[in-house]
């Protein structure tokens, strides 16, 4: 069973940054493909980004030019930097892992863009 902690998460004002990282258990993380999801209150959880084992991205178009994701296979490791926050990126951030018909989440990090 596949473990993903994620951190990173907390208060910042819009305008600001925030780094998300999702450490990721096992031996298939290198080739896996990785993701970031977000559930705002109320709403469904929405893709954010993703990252496959060649390093390919892809990214919701609201996220587009203002987060990058990243990984880094030596640390099981991947990142969601986010820059240029508003309060719409609100929401409770979860990491995810897909390896093959294996779909794992992490437990989430609460992200709150506010002044």
């Amino acid at each position: 069973q596949v473990q993903l902690v994620e951190s990173g998460g907390g208060l910042v004002q819009p305008g600001g940054s925030l780094r998300l990282s999702c450490v990721a258990s096992g031996s298939r993380f290198s080739i896996s493909n990785m993701g970031w999801y977000r559930q705002a209150p109320g709403k469904e959880r929405d893709l954010v980004a993703t990252i496959n084992r060649y390093a390919t991205t892809n990214y919701a178009g609201s996220v587009k030019g203002r987060f990058t994701i990243s990984r880094d296979n030596t640390k099981n490791t991947v990142y969601l930097q986010m820059n240029s926050l508003k309060p719409e990126d609100t929401a409770v951030y979860y990491c995810n892992q897909l390896y093959g018909a294996i779909n794992s989440w992490g437990k989430g990090t609460l992200v709150t863009v506010s002044s």
